[in-house]
């Protein structure tokens, strides 16, 4: 099992210096959400997502995180963003409060099961009916290097795709039928879906999936 306060630890310190990669499609965004929609950017770090949306004209656009350290660099970097640490959730926001979100890269440094429900959860009951959810995740990879990271954590993980990376950093890759089946359940219905290659934090390329989810009526 991973432990949760050596995963906090490391967002708060290690973590918090790293450089995000994770690319934005700005024309697949803007194909289901507005200039003018409610965004929230669930686990912006260092508000890097948040500025991109702003400086593209969404005017709207709130951005949430974990750390504390990584909230403290986006202030630092994007003043006049707004930017909120949130130490878990719920978020201090009513049912509906959104009508977009951004997953970007975020269920990737979620390793645990019951972590990641939350956090889709959540976002099922911030975004309104109807509501966009744009997720980019990296999926299980089907390269040696990367099957042999996963096993190597296989006395320890909870889940199979995960992995440490030498910085002590834990991080995850989804396994899509699953994903999509969680999506399902919380009554959230994929409009589109694609994959391509990204580079990651610590210098590799791997192909990643982005799902764009549109939120149904009927969830409580």
């Amino acid at each position: 099992m991973t432990d949760p306060e050596r995963l906090r630890r490391y967002w708060e310190t290690t973590g918090a210096g790293h450089t995000f990669t994770h690319p934005l499609d700005a024309g697949l965004l803007a194909r289901y959400v507005s200039p003018d929609a409610r965004v929230l950017d669930y686990g912006c770090g260092y508000g890097r997502l948040t500025a991109r949306l702003a400086a593209l004209g969404w005017s709207r656009v709130r951005g949430v995180d974990f750390s504390a350290a990584l909230v403290a660099r986006g202030r630092a970097e994007h003043p006049g963003l707004a930017l909120e640490h949130v130490a878990e959730p719920p978020l201090p926001y009513p049912d509906g409060a959104f009508d977009a979100a951004l997953l970007f890269a975020v269920l990737t440094c979620v390793p645990g099961e019951r972590d990641q429900d939350r956090t889709l959860a959540e976002l099922a009951r911030l975004l309104r009916p109807g509501g966009v959810l744009y997720l980019s995740d990296v999926p299980l990879q089907d390269d040696e290097e990367h099957r042999a990271r996963y096993r190597a954590a296989r006395p320890w993980a909870e889940v199979y795709g995960t992995f440490r990376i030498p910085d002590g950093g834990v991080f995850r890759h989804q396994d899509p039928a699953r994903l999509r089946e969680r999506l399902g359940a919380l009554g959230f219905e994929v409009a589109e879906e694609h994959r391509d290659p990204v580079p990651t934090l610590d210098g590799r390329t791997v192909t990643r999936l982005q799902l764009v989810a549109r939120r149904g009526p009927d969830h409580p």
